[in-house]
């Protein structure tokens, strides 16, 4: 423990005697110490400083052993700082309590009467593992972060367009590292490529696997190839990396400006929604299985004609899996209709309003990574 820094310990106890007794015991052995008489107290101690350790007794009702209150408090506790060290005490009759007490996310416990230098040994192991714990958990945080961002850089931005094709996305990862991706590519003056895929799977993983993947989308559109040939690529790639143990659905299209046709292959992913200016839906699903588990995977190729005032949208699970309190999940159905109400807006607002009704549905909590990308043609 580095010398320079008095550890913070918070002492709690319902019995003024025991308080007194325990704050002169670690000022001597040089801690910092604050007390707190009840739950109450203990809120606020905590919400207002920073401790490097909680010693706590369980039960804070007069004539009760149960220590159901300190039982109900330690779970509030961890739940706010699940790094903060906790130490209970308890009675000899009651080392059952002190048990459950650290099912619950105490560090040990510690038995009254106390052994002074026992006691003082307990504490400092338990601050300087408590230290530890939060500057490694600081560390990852930190690669995490700059994870995220070197992903989020991954991600096209701008994105490319042609003239009379509005192109916007959307992209909110459920965590640190997300798994889906999405890629506007220009291949020429009049034509651009479209994708958007999802690694099955969270965590570092499906991103090293996501980054992978967005790299061969861009090599192999760069070789002018269609885009059932881009999918039979990347699956082969996959394929041959049975290690992997993961699948990736994937759509990939390519509009040509000066023909206004968009052929596209889908490789088991979210079928996206074709809207016609009357609010007629078409789905775009020709295509073949998920990219990953066969070698030799055949895909299909659809084309579609597209007009003024058609819109497209592209979507990962995240956009339709959420689900509301009642257990409701969003769907396919409510996204669809969203951008068959808003199909006379452009492109960065019907992937706004995407996105935020979904957050405000599932009150802002995300289990999967979501995204979305809108097509306007003017």
């Amino acid at each position: 423990m580095s010398p320079e820094i008095t550890p913070r310990v918070l002492v709690a106890d319902d019995q003024a005697h025991v308080l007194m007794a325990l704050r002169l015991l670690l000022r001597q052995e040089g801690f910092e110490a604050d007390t707190a008489g009840s739950v109450d107290e203990i809120r606020d101690r905590l919400q207002g400083a920073p401790y490097d350790l909680l010693l706590m007794d369980l039960n804070y009702d007069r004539d009760t052993t149960s220590g159901c209150e300190g039982l109900d408090l330690l779970r509030e506790v961890h739940q706010r700082d699940p790094l903060l060290p906790v130490v209970v005490m308890t009675g000899w009759g009651s080392i059952d309590t002190a048990v459950e007490a650290m099912r619950r996310g105490a560090r040990t416990f510690v038995q009254k009467p106390w052994e002074n230098a026992a006691l003082s040994r307990t504490l400092r192991r338990e601050v300087e593992q408590g230290r530890a714990a939060r500057r490694a958990h600081g560390h990852t945080a930190r690669e995490q972060e700059e994870a995220r961002a070197i992903q989020r850089a991954l991600l096209p931005a701008p994105l490319a367009a042609l003239p009379g094709c509005d192109i916007a996305a959307r992209w909110s990862p459920a965590s640190a590292f997300g798994g889906d991706f999405y890629d506007v590519i220009r291949l020429d003056r009049q034509r651009v490529a479209i994708s958007i895929g999802d690694v099955c799977g969270k965590g570092l993983p499906a991103a090293l696997l996501m980054a992978h993947v967005q790299a061969s989308t861009r090599a192999f559109a760069a070789a002018d190839a269609s885009p059932a040939a881009v999918a039979r690529r990347i699956n082969r790639e996959l394929a041959a990396r049975a290690d992997l143990g993961r699948f990736v659905t994937f759509f990939y299209a390519v509009y040509d400006c000066s023909t206004r046709v968009l052929s596209y292959t889908n490789a088991g992913h979210n079928p996206p929604a074709l809207v016609r200016p009357d609010g007629s839906v078409t789905r775009l699903t020709a295509g073949g299985m998920v990219l990953g588990p066969f070698e030799g995977s055949r895909y299909e190729e659809g084309a579609v004609s597209l007009g003024a005032g058609d819109r497209i949208v592209l979507f990962t699970d995240g956009m339709i899996d959420p689900a509301d309190l009642r257990d409701q999940e969003f769907g396919d159905e409510r996204l669809v209709d969203l951008v068959v109400r808003r199909r006379g807006q452009p492109a960065p607002a019907i992937a706004d309003a995407a996105l935020d009704e979904v957050m405000t549905f599932a009150g802002g909590r995300l289990e999967d990574d979501a995204t979305v990308v809108a097509i306007a043609i003017g």
